[in-house]
């Protein structure tokens, strides 16, 4: 059951919220954990017991964290549990492919057996960091263990965030669990926010990700330079607006709900290095990573190589957290090799460049890297990539492509450029500074910026439901990790 289903918005959202204002503040913890349940059943069936289970195991451990009896042995005790809650996300997601590359190390005679398919739980890797969150704030004694077992499970499971992300971390939200205002004005910013995603999500994501799927499904010997640039761009906005969409989409829920998450992107790809990238992609993964792993390797604080290698595990763990393949581990390997790169000269000479060749230095990194992310095989990926960077003449679209691109489609790409920057936000600035100037267009402002939003979103709403009516291409790229 995916935000943008039919079943979610007209059924299961309604009755939420209507259920979570009935159930007052005394039960309303308990109503929200029992709707993620279903939720999370409605499309994993059995595997709710993997969560039910994870809930149950981090509330008793804990609570061993913060008992006296356990003072002296809480490194060990904290290892332990960190090791339990890994261990589900290891054989779910990890154990085809660690037992095939072991197979190939292993002459023909002495192969392993190896499953032909292990199903993976929807978010998985996200409710595993969250619960790892909990643990690990306990054990710093950031916060004190709940007592609740219900608002452990509530921390855990809570839908809106709880298979795409983004990543809540425990001391964020622990006060918010114990008592939240809920107000008119945050929930009508929580629908504004929540429309505002799914907008970005079909009538952007989908259309760019349909034309990026037609391109990556080409036979090799079909590829062209163009075809393959225009497909990873394609792909690159895909991505950018379907997660900061799922994002915004989850930020809107919580806040309908009286929750305040943080935010998750911060138009990344205006970013001028790979670091300054990752302070604006996938926020909440990279301060996970950041707070709970990189520091605690050391960070930068023991000298120049020890960094680099702190980097080098942090990005490789990333890459792996994304996905049990090869093509994943180069992805992450490629963004730590060059956040390695910018804390050395090459950082100091950076900056030192035009604005515009630093902005197309990390643009050709992050493109570079998401053939390794999109493509299925390390072999489609070097071929695509000999495509990208090819000096032959074999410049023309391929006709299979050709034909779809539409007039929607151009309008969708120029719209979703002008998006993933901050320039109509800076324009709607502008014109509001005008207007402050003006009394007696500023009288009327207010009640003519309400109207025009609430219109803007009327609109988005009718265009998605008619996507979702007609049964429109719909992925969900990061329910896979």
């Amino acid at each position: 059951m995916v935000f943008s289903s039919a079943i979610f918005l007209f059924l299961f959202l309604p009755l939420v919220l209507l259920g979570h204002w009935l159930a007052g503040q005394r039960f309303r913890n308990l109503f929200l954990l029992f709707a993620s349940l279903i939720f999370y059943a409605w499309g994993e069936g059995i595997y709710v017991a993997v969560m039910i289970l994870s809930i149950i195991g981090n509330y008793f451990f804990g609570r061993l964290l913060d008992s006296e009896i356990w003072q002296h042995r809480r490194k060990l005790l904290l290892g332990i549990m960190l090791a339990l809650n890994l261990l589900p996300l290891f054989y779910f997601k990890y154990c085809i492919f660690l037992l095939n590359n072991i197979n190939l190390m292993l002459g023909v005679d002495k192969q392993l057996s190896v499953p032909n398919e292990i199903h993976l739980p929807i978010g998985i890797s996200f409710f595993t960091f969250q619960a790892m969150s909990y643990l690990i704030d306990v054990y710093r004694k950031t916060n004190k263990a709940q007592q609740s077992i219900f608002s452990v499970g509530l921390y855990i499971a809570l839908f809106p965030q709880l298979i795409a992300g983004p990543i809540v971390r425990y001391h964020d939200v622990a006060e918010q669990i114990k008592k939240r205002a809920q107000t008119l004005t945050l929930f009508a910013s929580g629908v504004e926010r929540f429309i505002f995603g799914l907008g970005k999500k079909m009538l952007i994501a989908n259309p760019l990700g349909y034309i990026a799927d037609s391109v990556f499904s080409l036979p090799a010997s079909e590829l062209t330079v163009l075809t393959a640039w225009l497909g990873i761009l394609c792909y690159a906005l895909q991505i950018y607006f379907d997660f900061s969409g799922y994002s915004d989409m989850a930020i809107g829920l919580g806040r309908m709900l009286g929750f305040r998450f943080l935010e998750n992107f911060n138009f990344p790809y205006i970013a001028k290095s790979v670091r300054e990238f990752w302070q604006r992609w996938h926020i909440s993964l990279s301060r996970w990573f950041r707070d709970y792993l990189y520091i605690s390797l050391g960070g930068n604080r023991n000298g120049t190589f020890m960094t680099a290698r702190n980097l080098f595990i942090v990005f490789l763990i990333c890459g792996l957290w994304h996905g049990a393949s090869w093509n994943f581990v180069i992805w992450g390997l490629l963004h730590g090799s060059f956040l390695v790169l910018e804390r050395g000269r090459w950082g100091v000479l950076l900056q030192t460049l035009p604005k515009v060749i630093q902005h197309a230095y990390v643009l050709l990194i992050v493109l570079t890297a998401w053939v390794f992310f999109r493509a299925e095989t390390l072999d489609i990926s070097l071929n695509y990539l000999s495509f990208m960077y090819s000096l032959s003449d074999t410049w023309d679209l391929h006709t299979k492509i050709a034909i779809q691109l539409d007039t929607k489609f151009y309008v969708t790409f120029v719209v979703a450029i002008l998006l993933s920057t901050p320039l109509y936000q800076q324009i709607l600035t502008s014109i509001k500074a005008r207007i402050s100037h003006q009394e007696a267009i500023k009288i009327v402002t207010p009640v003519v910026s309400t109207v025009g939003t609430v219109a803007l979103l009327a609109a988005i709403f009718t265009l998605v439901s008619m996507e979702i009516a007609t049964g429109s291409y719909n992925p969900f790229i990061y329910f896979r990790f």
